[in-house]
């Protein structure tokens, strides 16, 4: 695990990031899990609703055929993903001098708060995983809003790996060297904008100028964007980028590879780059689209079927259990992380009795 670089115990955020002084409250917490069990319930609805779209036959066939040893893998490189992204954890928690000399929470205990995350993974975006940071805040009284920012950083790091892994698949498609150019660049324009206050105040400025109602939502995204791009200020340097934006690329390579063998379980000899791309584009499009579920599993059915031509049926089948490895087991890990920092934190997350005042007594 490559160490920290110049940590920064003493930085700090600007008042737009604090979060609501009842943001980890357990009513406000116990308000997520209920959204949680409203996103599982209408993602059952959603897969069964494309299995009838697809014939309920026709998918039976196809699962009664498939070889389970696909799955366990695509777990399997779905979990060393995690491992990887672990990784980025420790290193932006050392950059921003959480550990220090000594270290704030030994290693099993903090692989574990940062599965923890994982419990609310569905979320747009998967912003809901600061979730960690309020374990961390409660276990070590460390303050949210100042690990809240390593989500973002994290978004940031996975698109990037994304556009690079959807730049690499679309090399076996046609005119693929033109998308491949186009990727690069668009990374290397991200990473630009994000990094150099130079070029992102005045991009947002003229957004801001922008006619009509175009320019009334730039004005009223600009601050949330400012305030983004303040929080990244210490994480995303370019030396602070090239580390974590590796660990992304090699982390969803994994995680695509696994569609692959999915897909090559349903007896379908597929090539792992279209594979690659269907799956990197559907994952970019659940980043860039605000719904908890419904954009990654569509894109990537029919991206199956237009780039990597797998047939209907199978690339519904794919989509299904693509989605129980990389989606729901990561869910499943995340309850079961959280049920052991419970079982050794027996008050983790519970709800506080209000502190008596001189009127009260």
């Amino acid at each position: 695990m490559k160490p920290p670089e110049d940590a920064e115990p003493t930085t700090t955020l600007g008042p737009a990031s604090t979060p609501p002084p009842n943001a980890t409250s357990p009513g406000n917490l116990r308000s997520l899990g209920r959204k949680l069990v409203v996103v599982m319930l209408a993602g059952v609805v959603l897969y069964g609703a494309l299995v009838v779209i697809r014939g309920t036959d026709k998918i039976e066939a196809e699962l009664a055929h498939f070889q389970p040893s696909a799955f366990a893998a695509a777990c399997g490189l779905a979990s060393l993903n995690y491992f990887l992204r672990f990784a980025r954890w420790e290193y932006y928690l050392g950059v921003l001098g959480i550990h220090g000399d000594k270290r704030a929470l030994g290693w099993g205990e903090s692989f574990l708060v940062f599965l923890s995350g994982f419990v609310f993974t569905v979320t747009p975006g998967k912003v809901g995983e600061v979730f960690k940071s309020v374990v961390l805040h409660e276990l070590r009284g460390i303050d949210v809003v100042r690990t809240a920012p390593i989500v973002v950083a994290e978004r940031l790091t996975d698109v990037v790996g994304v556009v690079l892994l959807i730049a690499f698949g679309s090399t076996a498609l046609p005119g693929g060297i033109l998308w491949a150019c186009l990727g690069t660049v668009a990374v290397a324009a991200l990473l630009v904008f994000v990094t150099y206050p130079a070029v992102s105040s005045p991009v947002l400025g003229a957004l801001g100028r922008l006619p009509g109602r175009a320019g009334a939502l730039a004005r009223s995204a600009i601050p949330k964007i400012e305030t983004m791009l303040l929080e990244l200020k210490i994480l995303a340097t370019p030396r602070r980028l090239v580390w974590p934006a590796t660990l992304a690329v090699v982390g969803w390579s994994l995680e695509g590879v696994g569609v692959w063998l999915i897909v090559r379980g349903f007896g379908v000899a597929a090539e792992l780059p279209p594979v690659a791309f269907s799956y990197s584009t559907a994952t970019l499009a659940g980043a860039l689209v605000p719904l908890p579920i419904g954009v990654v599993e569509k894109v990537l059915e029919e991206t199956m079927v237009a780039v990597a031509h797998v047939p209907g049926p199978i690339a519904t089948a794919t989509m299904l259990m693509a989605r129980l490895a990389t989606l729901w087991f990561a869910v499943a890990v995340g309850f079961i992380a959280l049920g052991l920092l419970r079982a050794r934190n027996p008050g983790l997350l519970a709800e506080k009795p209000p502190i008596a005042t001189e009127q009260d007594a």
